[in-house]
This record gives structure tokens, C-alpha cells and sequence, in this order.
């Protein structure tokens, strides 16, 4: 249930969701989709059995609404239906309550006019309202126009005849008969006058009727719209008092002094929690967890409105705004008000123009034979992957892209409390993959010495650097620092499993954030990438995995989830949930959204176990919470983004030409451009270049470290830049094992076989990374890659004569 609520709907929409639904003493609540439509409550076990079986339906009209607790209602039609409600919130509580208040008071209405005109028409004709009254006058006039036409055709037959008989009549006249026969031709040529008459009479009268119900007609369709009008206005306004009334009702219970004993209310008979809701918890935006999910490890419920009574003492710290006076104060407010270096205070300096758009990717249909007639008589490990499996970027650029957000860690920086710092590093880790929902294609893979630079420091207060820094295995190093008080550095090796219809990606390396005012030192990993329809099918990427976000100096926690997608779960798509633990495992607040959408927080008041048994039978457990806030959400494409690699506004920029930088910039690498341009053949033959020549710059540094070391086997080495895959078909899969040599060398990667067996060493080399070197982290004493420094001086300076020829 982590998407937005909708709105109570007006009367005669219909009203769906999910609600649990007291069966027996057995198996208690279970969970059932309702439908509210047309004054009938209805229940099904799944959203798949509405077109075939409904379980169960109750008459409105009739029925009595009661409402037990802050989750639990009953509907009863006083005889044989009685449904004993629950729903996740108290806030979802109301909005069911709502609508089926204004549902049975138009039901009621209804039954009421229909009894009174005896008018016989089903629920759903009746449910029409004013638009069928409208329609049915209109009807009316059609049809009285219709009757004036037809009696109008008959005035002309009556005058037609009447003349001929006048006509006859007169000629009778003319004839001499004996005077009796000529007194009744008399008195006929009358009467057929006095018929003409009253003929033309009747016709002027229905005429007349036609014209008065046409110049009546606008009057009445506006009279009518007015009552219409009215009645919304008229529900509107029982709907707010409503909630008004609903409002008062727990601000003063919240009033009255509970004793200690029921500060904590006991689980009921039935299996509900009777905890009650925030003072503020009927706003449409607030969410809570499902409390029968599965794939939970625990469940949130609203918090005792008690909370909100506390006094600053009880707060640990954390600032005001979390709290409980209006609850629209985000996590940083405090903060950004006393930062006497605010942005606004900065002089204002005229912004560079990035661009919008890049050309259109080519509607390039990828035929595989003439890839592979290209591969026969190569080695393996030569032959090149087309760029029809690419996007214009490198992986360098990609690595950059985990700054989209970098907003989050600026807020961070501000953050006076080391949780709600947490909260806001949490969030950033999830947006760095918000931009992979949709891209399937392959970045570049970076060349040996590739470098990208991206200097924000102008629009957002940041400098980014990205290397190459190995390529057996490939590994790039990124270091990110900004003027706002925070550091980013990472190092990204990658290893991937090819197992016949998808392809996982486990990103091997830690990533670490500092805070330079506060010291906090945060380290977390990747989760594992999942191309899915590798060989047939539409290409899809999920997102699976577990992540621990950890401060080194608090020994605070954020546990992330990120759920796989499964066909068979009722859970939204892409979901991740975490909670963010003191150094005492003492829970603080629930994150909860999705890795391509949004995050969203909630404060934890007080946590118990005693939930739904979760995996492998452990208890879940239940943490009340204050209503959700939202941390982060995703920004929109832009327009065509489809056309465009489905690129972010921030990867339309990536690869924009830049004057000054580094001339092993991933700006300039031609076959990355020549793609961009959409000249694909081109790019593959450049790309073949600048594969070859690395090759031959490997194999002269090999043999100089071969000079001056022992002699070592020769063997073949994949292409530099060329696509490295492991398959596996096994749980003992072949797999990638890391040694470190005394932490000041690249790791060398060695291939082990189900038993441990070595199958493959790779190659020592002299190359040494040119803006990182290799040391040991002083927090995680893990080796890394750690930027030296030097290269924004260079760029100053214009000064780029150690910079290697690799493109």
C-alpha cells in the first residue's frame, strides 16, 4: 500500500481497496478486495475473481455502520450479513467510512424515489441522477414535437378535404331539390365549417404547447444543473465535517490522561492492534506498511496520539520538525535557517547552459550474422561487441550519474543528529538507481587510464573525478567533493553471472561519504543488477539485494531491502524498506518506497515483537510510527527521453563536449561520439581501433614487468575494452576471488573451480593509476583506491603532458 491514496470518490464513482475481513476464530482476518458501487458493498478474495465470483455482497440501504477502534468497523443489515471490517490505518479506516456514508445516504435517496414513483428501473439506471432527468426531458420535447408534426400533417389533410367538401356542398347547392334536402345541405356546409375550425384550433393549441415547452427548456436544464451543483456542494460539506468531527473526537481523547496500564494495549481475541492514530493522520498522503505482507520483516502502525503531547525533553535530540505540531517541517529546517552561508546570500553568477537533448538513437535493426561472420577464425577473447548493445556513455559517466540527488547529501551535511543523517544517506544510495529502471543498453567500457571529470561546482557545489584505474579486472575509482561539506569516493569492480535467460551484475567495492563538519564516516555496497530476457524477449532490470549503510563513529545502522520482483507477489514492484538502528540496535525510524519512484520516512515511537510470523517462522516486528514524510523523489524524464537511451537530464549533459578537460576524457573517446551522431558502423570500426591498440599497450607494459620480475607464463588477455562475462550453470560456479598484496597494489583476480583448483592467473603489469593510488581505507581497513590529488590544478594550468595517448 505505498502508493498514494486517492480521494474519497463522489457519489456513484466506485470505490476499490483492500481490506481484511473478520472469517473465524481459526484463521481470523484475511485479506479481501472490496468494491463500493452503486450502494452495494461486495468482497472478493483476489482483484482476478471480480469478473467471475463474488463472495459475498451487502445492501447499503439498509445497512448499520459501526465503528469499533481506530482500525476496525462493522456493517450489518440487521439479519443474516454482518461484516466485521479491518483496515491498515486509521486513516484508510476513514476514508471507507466516508464513502460508505455518502454511498448509503444515496442509496437511501434513491430506494426512497423510486418507491415514490413507482418506477421500477435497476439500481444502475437509478443511479444516473440529474444526467438521466436532463436526458429524459429532452426526450420529451423530441417526442412532443413529433406528435405537433403528425398533427400538423393531419390539419393539412382536414383543410385539403374540408375545401373539396365545401366545394361539394355549394355545388349542391346549385341544384334545385325540394327545400327540406336543401336545409340539410345547409346545415352539413356548417357543420363542416365548425369542424375546420376547431381542427385549426387544436392545432394552433399543440403548436403553441411546443413553442412554451422550448423557450421553458434552457430555464429547466439550468435549474436543473443548480440542484446538482448544490448537492455536491451539499456532500463536500458532509464530508468535511465529517473529518472535522473525526478530528475532534481524538483531540480529545488525546486530552484525557491515560493511566500507564493502557499505554500499551494488549493484542485483542480477534488478532487487532487497538493502537490509535495520529492527530493529523486523515491527510491523503499518509502511508503505512500492509500488515500481512510476507516478504516483511516487520510491521508499521499508526503511533499513540500521546506522542504528540511529549514534552522537548523526550525528543533524544532530534529536532522539533519530526514532531508533532503541524508535521510539515522536513529533516533539515532548523538547520538551513542557521546556515549563515545560505545560497541566497552568494552572489548570483551567470550559469552555463547544458544541453537539453542529443540526437535520436538510430532505428538500427541488429542483425546477428553479420556479427558473427565477423568472429569466425578469432579468438574468444577478441572479438569485439557491437554498439548496438551500447548507450553514448562509459561506465565512468554512469558512475557519475550516483550524484543525480546529490541535494540528499547536502541536506545531510546540515543535519545536526547523526539518525537523521542516516536517513538522508539511506535515500541517496537508493537514488543512484533510479535512472536504471529503464536503461538497458551497455555503458562503454572504460579504456586503461580513461578519465571523466564532472565540475558542478558552479550550479550545484561539487567536483567529481572518475578513473580507470585497472582493466584486469576492470575497476574504476570516482572521488566527489563538495563545497557544502561533504566527500564521495568510491571504487567499482565488476563481476557478472550469465545463466541463460538473465545476466546478474554484483558490484564488487565500497562506497564511503564524509561529512567534513560532524566526521561522520559512512561506508555501504552495491546490490546486484539483473538483466532479465537476455536471448528472447523485451530487455528488463531489477534490482535485488541487501545493503548495510554503516557510520563508523556512531556505530549507527540502515539496514535496505531491496525486494525482487515476483510474479506471484501482491507487494508494489521495485519495493525497498529499511529501518535506521542506534549503535544499541534500537530502532528509530522506517524508510519504505521504491528504488525508482521515492523514499519516504516515518518516525519509530515504540517498537514489540508479536507481528505475522515473517521468514523462517521468526516474529515480525511492529513498530509505531508517525505519518510517512517524503526523503526523496525521482525527477521526471524529460520529453523524448524514449528517443534518447531513456538519458536523465543529468546524463543528456554527460557527454556534452567540454573545452580544457583531460584529453583522456570520456568526452573525447571517438567511438563513443561517433554513436551519440548515430554513425554506428563507424563506431564499431573505431571501437575495434581503439581495442587493438590497447592491446599492444598492455602486452609492451607486460613485457617490461616481465624484464624486471620473474618470468611468468604468457597467455591471451581479453580485449581492453571488451565485454567480460563468467557463465555459470551450477551453485559451484566459477567465480572471481580477491587477493590484496600487502595494500599497495591493483588486487590480482584469480579464477578458482568448484574445488578450489586454480584455473587462471591474470597478469602482473607496471601501470600505475595517475590521479589515485592504492592504499588501505583507515576506517574499514579495506584496499582501495584513493585520490591524490593534482588533477584540478592541471586542468588550471592547462597542463596535461603526463597524460597518456589512449584514444
Amino acid at each position: 500500500m505505498s502508493e498514494p491514496k486517492a480521494p474519497i470518490p463522489a457519489p456513484g464513482d466506485t470505490y476499490k481497496g483492500w481490506l481484511f475481513k473478520w472469517t473465524n476464530y481459526i484463521k481470523g482476518y484475511q485479506r479481501r478486495w472490496f468494491v463500493l458501487s452503486n450502494g452495494l458493498l461486495s468482497y472478493y478474495r483476489t482483484q482476478a475473481e471480480m469478473g467471475h465470483t463474488c463472495r459475498g455482497t451487502i445492501n447499503l440501504a439498509t445497512a448499520n455502520i459501526m465503528v469499533e477502534d481506530s482500525c476496525n468497523f462493522v456493517i450489518s443489515n440487521g439479519g443474516t450479513q454482518t461484516y466485521h471490517l479491518k483496515a491498515s490505518s486509521e486513516v484508510e479506516r476513514q476514508r471507507w467510512i466516508t464513502a460508505l456514508e455518502l454511498a448509503k445516504a444515496k442509496a437511501f435517496r434513491m430506494q426512497a424515489e423510486s418507491d415514490d414513483s413507482g418506477d421500477e428501473s435497476s439500481p444502475s439506471a437509478a443511479g444516473q441522477g440529474g444526467g438521466s432527468r436532463n436526458s429524459e426531458v429532452q426526450s420529451t420535447l423530441r417526442t412532443l414535437g413529433s406528435k405537433v408534426e403528425d398533427l400538423s400533417t393531419c390539419n393539412d389533410l382536414i383543410a385539403k378535404h374540408g375545401s373539396a367538401l365545401q366545394r361539394s356542398l355549394s355545388e349542391l347547392e346549385g341544384v334545385r331539390l325540394e327545400g327540406q334536402t336543401s336545409e340539410k345541405i345547409r346545415q352539413v356546409t356548417e357543420r363542416a365549417t365548425l369542424f375546420r375550425i376547431t381542427s385549426n384550433a387544436m392545432i394552433n393549441a399543440c403548436r403553441d404547447f411546443l413553442s412554451l415547452a422550448q423557450a421553458h427548456s434552457k430555464r429547466w436544464q439550468k435549474a436543473l444543473q443548480a440542484e446538482r451543483e448544490q448537492r455536491v456542494r451539499l456532500e463536500e460539506t458532509l464530508e468535511q465535517l465529517a473529518k472535522q468531527h473525526n478530528h475532534l473526537e481524538r483531540a480529545f481523547r488525546g486530552a484525557t490522561v491515560l493511566p500507564p496500564s493502557q499505554s500499551n494495549p494488549a493484542i485483542d481475541s480477534k488478532g487487532s492492534a487497538p493502537v490509535k492514530g495520529d492527530a493529523s493522520d486523515e491527510d491523503d498522503e499518509n502511508e503505512f506498511f500492509d500488515a500481512c505482507e510476507d516478504v516483511q520483516e516487520f510491521i508499521t502502525v499508526p503511533a499513540d496520539p500521546k506522542y504528540h503531547r511529549r514534552s522537548g525533553s523526550n525528543v533524544s535530540g532530534i529536532s522539533s520538525e519530526m514532531g508533532m505540531d503541524d508535521g510539515t517541517a522536513s529533516l533539515d529546517e532548523q538547520s538551513v535557517a542557521s546556515n549563515p552561508e545560505s545560497p541566497q546570500s552568494q552572489e548570483v553568477v551567470p550559469m552555463r547552459k547544458r544541453r537539453t537533448r542529443i540526437p535520436d538513437k538510430p532505428n538500427y535493426s541488429l542483425n546477428l550474422w553479420s556479427i558473427m561472420k565477423n568472429c569466425i577464425g578469432k579468438e574468444l577473447s577478441k572479438i569485439p561487441m557491437p554498439v548496438n548493445f551500447n548507450e553514448p556513455l562509459s561506465m565512468l559517466q554512469r558512475l557519475s550519474e550516483d550524484l543525480e540527488y546529490y541535494e540528499l547529501l547536502d541536506r545531510a551535511a546540515k543535519c545536526q543528529n547523526s539518525l537523521e543523517q542516516m536517513c538522508y544517506v539511506a535515500a541517496f544510495t537508493v537514488s543512484s538507481y533510479s535512472t536504471t529502471v529503464h536503461r538497458t543498453g551497455k555503458p562503454f567500457n572504460p579504456l586503461l587510464g580513461e578519465t571523466f571529470e564532472l565540475d558542478r561546482a558552479q550550479e550545484c557545489g561539487y567536483r567529481s573525478l572518475c578513473e580507470q584505474v585497472s582493466h584486469h579486472p576492470p575497476a574504476a575509482a570516482h572521488h566527489a567533493i563538495s563545497e557544502r561539506g561533504w566527500t564521495l569516493r568510491q571504487e567499482i569492480a565488476l563481476a557478472s553471472k550469465f545463466r541463460g535467460k538473465y545476466l546478474s551484475i554484483m558490484p564488487l567495492g565500497s562506497i564511503h561519504c564524509i561529512f567534513e563538519k560532524s566526521n561522520h564516516h559512512y561506508s555501504w555496497k552495491k546490490v546486484t543488477t539483473t538483466v532479465h530476457n537476455i536471448i528472447v524477449g523485451k530487455l528488463w532490470i531489477d534490482q535485488s539485494g541487501e545493503i548495510d549503510v554503516v557510520n563508523h563513529k556512531t556505530g549507527d545502522r540502515c539496514h535496505l531491502k531491496f525486494a525482487p520482483y515476483s510474479y506471484f507477489s501482491r507487494d508494489v514492484a521495485r519495493k525497498v524498506t529499511g529501518v535506521v538502528t542506534d549503535k544499541d540496535g534500537k530502532a528509530h525510524f522506517v524508510l519504505s518506497g521504491t528504488w525508482d519512484e521515492k523514499m519516504e520516512y516515518s518516525r519509530v515511537m515504540q517498537s514489540s515483537r508479536g507481528g505475522e510470523n515473517g521468514a523462517e517462522g521468526r516474529q515480525k516486528t511492529v513498530y509505531q510510527t508517525l505519518k510517512a514524510k517524503e526523503l526523496w523523489k525521482k525527477t521526471p524524464l524529460p520529453d523524448g527521453a524514449e528517443n534518447m537511451y531513456y538519458f536523465s537530464t543529468l546524463a543528456l549533459t554527460l557527454n556534452e563536449p567540454e573545452e580544457g578537460v583531460a584529453p583522456t576524457d570520456s568526452r573525447r573517446r571517438p567511438d563513443q561520439r561517433l554513436m551519440e551522431q548515430g554513425r554506428w558502423e563507424e563506431a564499431n570500426a573505431e571501437k575495434q581501433r581503439l581495442e587493438e591498440k590497447q592491446r599492444t599497450v598492455r602486452r609492451e607494459r607486460e613485457r617490461e614487468a616481465n624484464c624486471s620480475a620473474s618470468p611468468s607464463e604468457e597467455g591471451k588477455e581479453p580485449a581492453d575494452g571488451a565485454e567480460e562475462v563468467e557463465i555459470a550453470s551450477e551453485p559451484s560456479e566459477t567465480t572471481y576471488k580477491t587477493e590484496t598484496l600487502h595494500g599497495s597494489h591493483p588486487p590480482a583476480y584469480s579464477m578458482e573451480g568448484p574445488f578450489g583448483a586454480p584455473v587462471k592467473s591474470g597478469h602482473q603489469d607496471n601501470y600505475k593509476a595517475m590521479w589515485f593510488e592504492r592504499r588501505v581505507d583507515p576506517v574499514t581497513a579495506e584496499p582501495t583506491h584513493i585520490y591524490t590529488g593534482g588533477y584540478w590544478e592541471a586542468k588550471e594550468q592547462g597542463s596535461w603532458d603526463s597524460c597518456p595517448d589512449i584514444f
